[in-house]
């Protein structure tokens, strides 16, 4: 068989905002660490010699001028990507409503029409629309999370990650204190200045790498690769027995537009918009849907695209190979991107089913993906039996049995 023709096909994009600053909480946390630093070290040396005229101003929360240059591209790499079906239609285009996630999608479509309009062609429908799904609190979302009681309780993800740490941080910590007297610094501090290496680097305007990346070694920003991925498995993903349940109502949407049939669901989708098409239109081309990390976590473990993975350890460093391909900077990071193919393939009746996680094909192997990572349709939707029978949502809302109480590897 050769591969495919898109002329009939259907793609849904799932796409993270693009870089930001700290959220608010996390900004705080960082300018009360280099206050900490500033006013007990006197002395600057070797590779914390930048410390002495640094001074911390990342804001809370907003896309950076980077991540709307990710966004940009993307929305041009998905024109050519897809440009036999791009050129013909738009993408419908949603949006969950943090004004990051908002700009994201707007600087996407950006990109899209530019790329669109690149040769001459006209382009009368730019600016295009975004339709805005609401994040306040007790709104049906399927794009945030919220809704789910015992799920928002959860201390899982946490305690895994509190575990590791006091495992990989110690030495890195001591090494700190030793480089900067007098400043104390916890093992809570450690990981924030390691945080800072990347939000630094995505607020500069040349894009270099901040001098706090330079403090850690390769095999330390290893661990703390797998300490960023702990927190997404046992925050969202299958480590948690809630996780999955929260991408549910996605991966219910995502079945009705590759059915073209209305969505079935009592989790988390909006019902308001889902069933009106002129906000969850059916038959189109073209979709693409702007959220947040946790989310797109919770998505992938609801659809079951890293079954393979077994229960991430506490207390040792594992590979991406022993992950079977899993880990937060391989799936979420700033800007990532899920295409969700639905393909016309020469030589078969039925329609087939293809998904890239930032560019990678997946195997598929709860449907019995072929070598090139594609499913028949039709067993691509039986393999969801999960999404379709709500997960766990009924245990969302029960008033015993804490949910965050289970043991982690």
């Amino acid at each position: 068989m050769t591969l495919a023709t898109l002329t009939a096909g259907f793609i849904a994009l799932w796409m993270l905002h693009g870089a930001r600053d700290p959220t608010m909480s996390k900004t705080l946390a960082y300018s009360q660490v280099i206050g900490k630093i500033k006013s007990k070290v006197r002395i600057f040396q070797g590779d914390f010699a930048f410390l002495a005229n640094y001074s911390y101003t990342l804001g809370a929360d907003q896309l950076t001028d980077f991540g709307k240059r990710e966004l940009v591209n993307s929305g041009r790499a998905f024109f050519n990507r897809y440009e036999d079906l791009a050129k013909n239609t738009l993408p419908f285009v949603r949006a969950s409503g943090q004004p990051r996630v908002i700009d994201s999608a707007q600087e996407f479509n950006k990109g899209f029409h530019r790329e669109k309009t690149a040769g001459g062609t006209q382009d009368d429908e730019y600016p295009y629309s975004v339709t805005v799904i609401s994040e306040a609190d007790g709104s049906n979302n399927t794009l945030d999370h919220g809704l789910c009681t015992a799920f928002e309780t959860s201390n899982i993800s946490s305690t895994a990650q509190a575990t590791y740490a006091s495992v990989f941080t110690p030495s890195i910590t001591a090494r700190l204190n030793a480089n900067l007297p007098n400043a104390s610094l916890t093992l809570t501090d450690t990981i924030f200045i390691m945080d800072l290496c990347p939000f630094e680097t995505v607020v500069s305007s040349s894009s270099n790498p901040s001098p706090f990346c330079a403090l850690f070694t390769r095999a330390e920003w290893k661990q703390y690769d797998y300490y960023q991925t702990l927190g997404k498995y046992y925050g969202y993903g299958a480590g948690n027995p809630l996780g999955p349940t929260q991408g549910v109502g996605f991966v219910n949407e995502l079945v009705a537009r590759l059915t073209g049939k209305p969505v079935v669901d009592h989790t988390s989708v909006n019902r308001t918009l889902d069933t009106n098409p002129n906000t969850f239109p059916l038959g189109r081309s073209l979709y693409a849907d702007f959220g947040h990390d946790n989310d797109m976590t919770a998505v992938f473990a609801a659809l079951g695209l890293y079954n393979s993975t077994l229960p991430l350890s506490t207390t040792h460093t594992m590979t991406v190979e022993e992950m079977h391909g899993y880990s937060a900077a391989w799936t979420v990071p700033f800007a990532a991107r899920a295409y969700f193919e639905k393909l016309q393939c020469d030589g078969e009746e039925e329609e087939m089913v293809r998904v890239l996680v930032n560019e990678r094909v997946l195997p598929l192997e709860s449907c019995g993906g072929d070598t090139l990572g594609r499913c028949m349709l039709g067993r691509f939707v039986e393999s969801l039996g999960f999404a379709q029978a709500g997960g766990y949502w009924n245990q969302c809302f029960e008033e015993s049995g804490e949910r965050g109480d289970v043991e982690v590897a």
